[in-house]
């Protein structure tokens, strides 16, 4: 599927160009790392020192930075001020978006919203210093909604939680 651009880009970015990670400031480095390990599932790939952690998926050296160099015990962002809105992290399939969303609610941690996108299925919650946080999974691009231009057409529909956990536990 080729999707048509609203806007093309003077200089365009090469077709293989994608966000390799981000790096946030924390104010506690263990509750940050047992946020994005024990609930996420990334694991910690590098300690630098004792304010900064590193920590990837599937063997690769880091999605995730974390660092306390100047916010160490400092207060969440404030709301209404600019900033980062929210880091996504990108599931592979239904079956691990459930899982993680199972863990997400085993640890008490409230969501700030869920939405199927159309491209996407989505879950909204905050770490423990209070950044966004998107979990999703993508669709095939051949499912993506298309206006009758060709442009797209993301969507904003509820999602159901309760089928999403239940593929997570379904046999496979």
């Amino acid at each position: 599927m080729s999707l048509t651009p609203i806007r093309e880009p003077a200089e365009p970015a090469p077709p293989a160009a994608r966000v390799g990670h981000v790096h946030l400031r924390v104010s506690d480095l263990e509750r940050s790392i047992a946020f994005y390990c024990d609930v996420l599932g990334f694991s910690v790939t590098q300690r630098y020192g004792a304010g900064a952690a590193f920590l990837g998926a599937g063997g690769y050296h880091h999605h995730i930075g974390l660092n306390t160099w100047e916010s160490l015990g400092g207060p969440a962002p404030a709301p209404g001020t600019t900033g980062l809105y929210h880091s996504a992290f990108l599931y592979p399939d239904r079956k691990s978006l459930g899982e993680v969303l199972a863990r997400v609610i085993a640890a008490g941690i409230p969501l700030d919203g869920a939405a199927d996108h159309g491209v996407s299925e989505a879950i909204y919650l905050r770490d423990p210093d209070g950044n966004g946080v998107e979990l999703y999974r993508d669709r095939t691009s051949d499912e993506w909604p298309l206006d009758p231009d060709g442009h797209l057409k993301m969507i904003n529909a509820p999602l159901d939680l309760q089928a999403l956990l239940s593929e997570a536990s379904a046999e496979t």
